[in-house]
Parts: C-alpha cells; structure tokens; sequence
C-alpha cells in the first residue's frame, strides 16, 4: 500500500511542535511494517541536509494563485530510516526565518503560502513522481490539499485519492479574510457556513473537515472532546456531520530517542531491571542546577511552552503550596512573556528550591526526564501529550488534568491495590492540582510502594507500531472502498 503523507513540518529537518514529531515518526513506523510511505513538505531556508543533499527532479514549474503565477521546484530524497521525502521549493514563501512567523507574529500571506504548498504537494501527484493509494494531510497547513481535489481538481483521476486528515490541535484553524479565496483561485461558492464560511470569514481547516474522507485526532478522549462545545472551537457543529468518519489514535512516541537505556544526553544510563541510575541522574541533575543534594527529598519536573494551554496559571498558583511540602522544582520551557515572567519571579521569590530555564534545551530535557521523581502536566487541554509517555519510560510518576491524552494513558495510582500508574486530577483548579500532588507525595514517602509504581510506569508500550496498525486499518478501509 502507498501513503503520502504531506505536513508542514516533520522531525528532524523543521519542527515547531508535536506535529513535527508524529509526521516523522509515524512515516518510519508504518515503512517498518511495509507500506511504501513517502512524505512531503516545504523546502524551509533553515533546514540542514548535512551531507544528503536532495537531487531537484522538477525545476521553476508555474503554479497558479489566483491571477498570480508563483515557480515551484521539486526536490527528492531519502532520510537515513529510508524513508523518501519530496521538498517544495519557492524561496519566495519558505526561504525565511520562521516556519509560521518570526518575532512580529504570523506571516500575513500564510493563507498563500500554504495554499502553493498545498498544489505543490498535488503535483508529486500530478507529475507521477508518486501515486498513492492514500493521501494523509496534517492540519490546516495541508487542509487546501482536499479542498482544491473535490472542486478545482475534480475532473482529474487522482482527485479520487482517499484524503485523512489529522487534527493534531483544533485550536489552530487557518482563518483568514475571505478575499483569500481569490487569491489562490479558489470559487466563491465555496464561501458559505457548509463549507469553508466561519464567522464570516475563511477557515481552511474547516474545509479540510468538509472534504476529507476521514478524521482523525490523536487521542480517542480528544476525538469525543472536539465534538463539544467546549473544546470544538467553533468547528464541533461541522464535526458532528463526519461523525461517522473521525475517531482518535492515540499517538506514540520513538524509543530509539527516548530511552534510559540508551540516551545519550544523560549521565547514567539505566533499564526497569536496574534503575539504580535514575537516583544517580537526579544527583546528577540536583548539581548541575545548583540545588540542594538530596535524594531522598521530591524532585519535581515540567518541560512545557508556558502558555495557558498548559495550565501554567494553576501551576503558578499552586506552586508555593508545592514547596512548603519540602520538594525541589524544575521547569524548563518558553512562551508567552506573561509566563515566562511569572515563572522567573517564582524561582527568584524561592531560589533554593525552584529552578527556572527560560528556552528549550534538548539535553536538559532530556536530564529531566531522567533526574526528576515526578512530571508534571496540568494542561487545561491536551490533545494526545507525548510528556507523558516520555516520562513513563524514564521512571518519572505523571501528575495529569484528566483531559484529552492524559486521560486515556495515565490512571490513578491506588496505594491499596498497588495499580495504576500516575496520578490524575478531574477538576482545573489549582487546590486539585495541589491535592493531586499531596497525594503523589504521600505515596512517595512510602518507599516500597513508590518502587512498585515505577516500575508500573516503565513496563508501559507506547512505541509507535500499535498506533501504525491502526491507520494501516484505517487505509485499507478507506482503499476498499474507493474500488
């Protein structure tokens, strides 16, 4: 079977957020398991192609925007797990900083630029470079790829193609005036509140919605969630007419970049038979921040963008009861200034026990994971959350809002029945979030039982090939009945 799959950004050559990381690692998953996956994305001035520089197979093609004709050049190549990628070239639209915006916000011709890599990606198909028996898109930036195929391109064979698009957070919906139907040569008919008309503007993911076979999420929580008024963002109504055609996949995450046993950016390295290690790493990790040596006292870790997604604000509210517990925190993200500022205060208002690491580091990240007793995630929503799985394989005890992903991997701890595997609070607030943390303490000073709940925690699987199965199902279904 053939996949093509076409997102915005895809681990390791640009990535922004989580979506990065599935449309990567997803293609090599279902490769292993013999489909003939190939992947397309933009050509982004920042990527590095180290020595695997891509061979140009289509050179300055015309592509038409509306009344304006934009050159597009086509480059192929292979990734190191073998799996094809095609690059669409125009430095016009992707030969700048960002991949979405830079410090000034979002570039205002995204609609433009995604539209051209939308008919770039469709003419992999059209120039027979690939002819897939699927085509999986990812989010709005990919969302025109069925739009353009059920209208513009109707008539042609391959509009036939299967299109599953997957909502990775339906927060981000593509919205923008309705002159840009114009401007990428798209009908105003298309313009109405059973199409691409919301609030009286364009949304691009609602049309990926309209005109895709199916729907998916990434988790099954998130896939009930959306159909709700309070987590549908205004698309739940047009949801509720593909309900028949949207389910969740939880995803899943690679144990070749995330696993003690053989991490290269931690100090020790260590397995569920023998995690002797993981205290060492927390020493490890207690110097290299500067806090007080002690293994036996909580260490406490969040890697998050500190946005209110995430639930910063009840985390920041919580946080001084937190520490009278007697426990050490470290945090290391960036976002919103609001909160990066909040969380600097915070550490400076409790230097001895709060760590504070404004930015992303890679190997931190991964020293945290590793050092930290529990992980904390107190999203407000969250769609799948790979945190937690993460943390999971290192030993580390989730404290999670039931919500979304979390919901459907981490279940309550019970010190009676020794089950479980983390720690859940159902109401968001910041006293639940508190109590939930009281308890995961409590259970932390019992010694024996915390072992039992580590070692609960690292026997858990969520490699990919379980969620790969499913959308080979998914595929096969949706082939089937094409023909």
């Amino acid at each position: 079977m053939k996949i093509l799959m076409v997102s915005s950004e895809v681990v390791p050559y640009a990535k922004t957020g989580g979506l990065a990381d599935v449309a990567g690692t997803l293609p090599s998953a279902l490769k292993k398991l013999n489909l003939d996956v190939r992947v397309v994305m933009p050509k982004y001035k920042s990527i590095d192609f180290g020595m695997a520089k891509p061979l140009k197979v289509i050179d300055k093609y015309p592509i038409n925007l509306g009344r304006k004709k934009e050159f597009c050049s086509i480059y192929e190549g292979k990734r190191e797990d073998g799996v094809i990628f095609y690059w669409i070239e125009n430095d016009n639209f992707f030969a700048r900083k960002g991949l979405y915006g830079d410090e000034r916000g979002d570039y205002k011709d995204n609609g433009i630029r995604f539209a051209f890599f939308a008919l770039g990606a469709i003419e992999v198909i059209r120039r027979k470079l690939f002819t897939p028996d699927i085509i999986h898109i990812h989010d709005w930036q990919t969302s025109l790829i069925p739009i353009y195929l059920k209208n513009n391109l109707s008539n042609e064979k391959f509009a036939k193609i299967p299109v599953v698009l997957t909502i990775h957070n339906i927060s981000y919906q593509g919205v923008f005036e309705k002159k840009l139907l114009s401007e990428i040569g798209l009908d105003l008919s298309l313009f109405t509140s059973e199409k691409l008309e919301f609030y009286r503007k364009l949304n691009i993911l609602k049309g990926g919605i309209v005109f895709s076979d199916y729907i998916t999420t990434v988790s099954p929580t998130y896939a009930s969630e959306i159909l709700t008024k309070d987590f549908g963002m205004g698309l739940e109504g047009v949801l509720a007419t593909k309900k028949k055609n949207l389910t969740g996949i939880l995803n899943g995450i690679d144990y070749t970049l995330w696993n003690p046993e053989m991490d290269r950016f931690i100090k020790y390295t260590y397995s569920k038979e023998a995690h002797g290690g993981k205290l060492l790493n927390k020493s490890y990790l207690e110097r290299k921040l500067n806090l007080e040596k002690d293994i036996n006292k909580p260490l406490l870790g969040m890697i998050s963008r500190l946005a209110e997604q995430k639930g910063i604000d009840i985390f920041a509210q919580a946080l001084p009861d937190i520490v009278e517990e007697d426990v050490q925190v470290v945090v290391l993200g960036k976002g919103d200034k609001i909160y990066e500022e909040l969380m600097k205060s915070l550490a400076g208002k409790y230097p001895d026990k709060i760590k504070v690491n404004i930015g992303f580091d890679n190997k931190l990240a991964h020293q945290i994971y590793a050092g930290s007793d529990i992980f904390l995630m107190p999203s407000r929503f969250e769609p799948c959350g790979l945190g937690q799985m993460i943390a999971f394989k290192y030993g580390t005890v989730p404290i999670v809002h039931s919500t979304g992903g979390l919901r459907d991997t981490v279940h309550e701890f019970s010190p009676d029945t020794l089950e479980g595997n983390g720690f859940v609070f159902d109401e968001f607030s910041a006293s639940s979030f508190l109590k939930a943390v009281k308890r995961a303490l409590k259970v932390f000073e019992t010694g024996k039982k915390w072992k039992k709940l580590l070692k609960n925690c690292m026997e858990l699987d969520f490699s990919w090939e379980a969620s790969a199965k499913k959308y080979i199902k998914l595929y096969q279904k949706l082939a089937t009945n094409k023909n």
